[in-house]
Order: C-alpha cells, then sequence, then structure tokens
C-alpha cells in the first residue's frame, strides 16, 4: 500500500509541475492579449484583464486537458471548457483582485500590467490547480 500511496503523490507532483508550465504559457497569453487590448483596442486596464484572462484560461484549459490530466478527445468540449471557466471562478476573482490591487497601488510604468498579472496569477494557482484536478478533469473521468 505504501508504494500506491508514492505513487499518487508523484502522479499529483507530476501533475502539479506540468499545470504550472501550463500556467506559464497561459501568463504568457494573458500578458501578450492584455498589451494587445490596451495598446490596440484602447480597452483600459479593467476590461482588457477580463478579455486576457479569459484567452489565458482557455489556453490552459486546453493545454492541461492535453498534457497534464491528458483526456481522450470524445468529451463534450464546450462542456468541460465552460465547467472549467466555473470552478476555476473563484481563483480567477481572487486573481482579478490581486491585479486590480497592483494595478491601483503600483506606479503606473510600461511592466505594471505584466507585474500585476503576475502577482495574480500566482495568488490563484494552488487553487485552480486543486479545482480543476478535482471537480474538472478527475470528476469528468469518474463519470465516464
Amino acid at each position: 500500500m505504501p508504494g500506491a500511496m508514492q505513487g499518487a503523490g508523484s502522479r499529483t507532483g507530476r501533475q502539479f509541475l506540468s499545470f504550472g508550465v501550463i500556467g506559464a504559457v497561459g501568463f504568457v497569453v494573458d500578458v501578450a492579449v492584455l498589451y494587445a487590448a490596451l495598446h490596440g483596442l484602447a480597452t483600459g486596464y479593467y476590461l482588457g484583464r477580463l478579455l486576457s484572462y479569459l484567452a489565458a484560461a482557455s489556453t490552459t484549459w486546453y493545454l492541461n486537458r492535453h498534457f497534464t490530466f491528458a483526456r481522450s478527445e470524445d468529451d463534450g468540449l464546450l462542456v468541460q471548457w465552460l465547467t472549467f471557466l466555473l470552478v476555476n471562478a473563484f481563483g480567477g476573482l481572487v486573481n482579478y483582485a490581486v491585479y486590480c490591487g497592483v494595478i491601483y497601488l503600483a506606479p503606473e510604468q510600461i511592466w505594471t500590467p505584466a507585474a500585476a498579472v503576475a502577482a495574480g496569477s500566482i495568488s490563484g494557482l494552488a487553487l485552480n490547480f486543486i479545482s480543476s484536478k478535482k471537480l474538472v478533469f478527475e470528476r469528468a473521468a469518474r463519470v465516464k
């Protein structure tokens, strides 16, 4: 039995590492879309971040689906994507609140939005990993 427990912990550790690496990809998407929204669409910091968060969350859902929590392709993609967004909504709210706090408190510099995205992303990482693992990907696998 100890080997099974160790295997489960090792698997979760690998999944968390993969989730973090994919989160870094999501960060790049988040910042790129945010700066495009700020400078190309003149959305402002808050609406721009809502757009960039949605793009990053969609990217990380897709990558986590295929790499971190490797799942079959025959699932309802739209349902799983919406479930992922809903399940991660609390972490997303924490992420957005931290982002808004940094935007409000930090000096207005070219790097400020990226730093605010980083602070927000880090704040929701562990919560989003646990909720994604347990409520989106493992739950769907158990239902099959």
